[in-house]
């Protein structure tokens, strides 16, 4: 058995997310937790809200709110969604808690203690009627390139030209609104990762087994002059985590917060100290799956998300837990994806364009968006939700082929040999030739599956529950009976194990359809079949089942054309 260690991007707290992000980072990393708990392993899977920086507060304004009060309420709305779709994190954590405080000052120290840390003086733009100084995004005018009245500091969102705050015609405070902005100097600390550039090259050497799509990203921004840079990791706010230098106070940093990129990946290791304080564990219980001097050296880390945060996890991460000189445990493994499109175009919180978590439990259940987003996960390229292909997929994989066969086995066993596991009759060629293809099957799942191949593991489960309906096809118990219901008694045996096979196969991509078919079969044994013919065997003859409920109803063609229409944005 060997020990897991899983993190999924934390998702920031401004808002719900959509189904985009969901297969971005947290569903593969769920379906990876729950397929290693199955098999054995010991695993620990942890998530949290990323809660500072400008966005959250002014999400807090407009929402009426102080800040604190917004995140608290947020985090509680996430955590019951990530519930919704049983995402089976070990702990949903907060980067506003007090553990990240601490660590997050902690490793400020350290960095400081190794030299990597300098004092910068700068030019920013300070808002009178506001009292605060202005991140550039947060500052709007007219683009002097295109002419759009709502250009931002940093870049014209319309023609895509890079700014600076000073280039804005008639600039304003995205807050407020107010003119009433000067340039004013202020100090800020930089990690200064760019002396890092060879120990981290060296690292990321090691990675040979990484996804092209991290290493490409991770190379990219490490060769380009511009990508590893050194980085303020401070800023002039009032919502974060106080900048200190350890326990001490930091001298010329009075009333700063430290920037959100740089304390959010540490709210990692933090989620697990909150994790041991919810459990009434010590620390000894965390340091052991965080710290390689505290039996860290043996546990296995493996990252998901999506691949517009790949340069913070491959480069900044590691440097402030390499260049903090400490027995840190840095990441084996980084499962990247690319883009989730929705119908045509992209997702839009601001145009209500596309499917939202929430929207999604709101109108079927989980586990039919689970199937769909991991059996299309953007590996190798983006992928496009359509509800076309989401009808379809339903309908013909999880009703048709999964739900259908589950169906048709209990069915017809109550109507001819009542509600118990039949016990006549002895497995012929037919009943050893689906058991090789289906231990041969298994073990290919357990390959894609291990390798993190989430369409690939997708593909052959499918395979597997096909298999059964073509075995039931071509032996057709319900005509063998006729003239020999002893081999249609053992026909259906071997079908009612392979349900609860199904069962423990598909509990990571389906959870509650797997929970469903085991409570049907009456069995908690739920173990991994590592003998496949003996799990073929065992539900005994006697053992009593139920007929389920209909796991998957199909999606009418009414049903999409109106959830097309409601999620595309388009307003009367």
């Amino acid at each position: 058995m060997a020990r897991h260690l899983i993190t999924s991007a934390i998702p920031y707290i401004n808002g719900i997310k959509h189904l985009g992000n969901l297969v971005g980072s947290q569903l593969p990393a769920d379906l990876y937790a729950r397929y290693l708990r199955g098999r054995g392993h010991e695993v620990l899977f942890l998530c949290a809200t990323d809660e500072h920086g400008t966005p959250a507060e002014l999400a807090a304004k407009k929402a009426g709110k102080p800040v604190a009060e917004f995140c608290a309420e947020m985090h509680g709305v996430q955590a019951e969604i990530a519930r919704g779709f049983r995402l089976s994190f070990d702990h949903f954590g907060r980067s506003s808690s007090p553990q990240n405080h601490t660590l997050t000052q902690h490793f400020a120290g350290r960095l400081a203690d190794q030299g990597l840390i300098r004092e910068v003086s700068e030019s920013q733009v300070y808002s009178n009627a506001d009292g605060r100084f202005l991140p550039d995004r947060y500052i709007e005018g007219t683009c002097p390139n295109c002419g759009y009245e709502s250009a931002r500091g940093d870049q014209c969102e319309n023609c895509t030209k890079q700014l600076d705050p000073t280039d804005l015609i008639e600039p304003r405070s995205a807050i407020s609104g107010s003119t009433d902005l000067e340039v004013r100097e202020t100090k800020h600390l930089y990690l200064m990762q760019s002396g890092m550039r060879g120990q981290l090259n060296a690292w990321i050497d090691e990675k040979d087994d990484w996804p092209i799509l991290t290493t490409s990203i991770a190379r990219k921004w490490l060769n380009d002059g511009d990508g590893l840079k050194d980085r303020g990791i401070t800023r002039d706010l009032d919502w974060g985590i106080p900048v200190r230098r350890g326990d001490a106070p930091w001298p010329g940093m009075e009333g700063k917060v430290f920037y959100v990129w740089f304390d959010a990946p540490i709210e990692y290791i933090a989620c697990a100290g909150e994790w041991a304080e919810a459990n009434g564990l010590d620390d000894a219980a965390w340091e052991r799956w965080w710290r390689t001097d505290k039996g860290a050296d043996d546990v296995r880390y493996t990252q998901f998300m999506g691949k517009d945060n790949v340069p913070f996890h491959t480069l900044s991460f590691p440097a402030t837990i390499l260049g903090s000189g400490e027995p840190w445990k840095l990441v084996d493994y980084i499962k990247s994806f690319n883009y989730l499109n929705y119908d045509g175009g992209q997702f839009s919180t601001s145009k209500g364009r596309g499917v939202f978590m929430d929207q999604a439990l709101d109108i079927l259940p989980p586990d039919y968006w689970r199937w769909w987003l991991l059996s299309h996960a953007p590996e190798s390229s983006d992928s496009e939700f359509t509800w076309e292909n989401f009808q379809t997929s339903v309908n013909k994989d999880l009703a048709d082929v999964l739900g259908n066969f589950v169906s048709r086995v209990t069915k017809f066993c109550r109507s001819k040999f009542g509600e118990a596991v039949p016990d006549a009759g002895e497995f012929g060629p037919d009943e050893q030739a689906l058991i090789e293809n289906i231990t041969t099957r298994v073990r290919a799942y357990e390959h894609h599956m291990e390798a993190m191949e989430v369409r690939k593991s997708a593909a052959e489960l499918r395979g597997i529950w096909v298999a059964g309906n073509e075995y039931l096809q071509s032996v057709a118990p319900w005509t063998t009976f006729k003239t020999d219901p002893d081999k249609a008694a053992a026909q259906i045996r071997l079908a009612l194990n392979l349900v609860r096979l199904y069962a423990v196969l598909s509990a990571p991509f389906v959870p509650d359809a797997a929970a469903d078919m085991l409570a049907a079969m009456q069995t908690e044994d739920d173990s991994w079949p590592d003998d496949v013919p003996a799990a073929l065997n065992m539900l005994k003859p006697g053992h009593a089942f139920t007929v389920p409920e209909v796991a998957f109803a199909k999606i009418t063609d009414e049903q999409r054309e109106d959830w097309q229409a409601r999620f595309s944005g388009v307003r009367e």
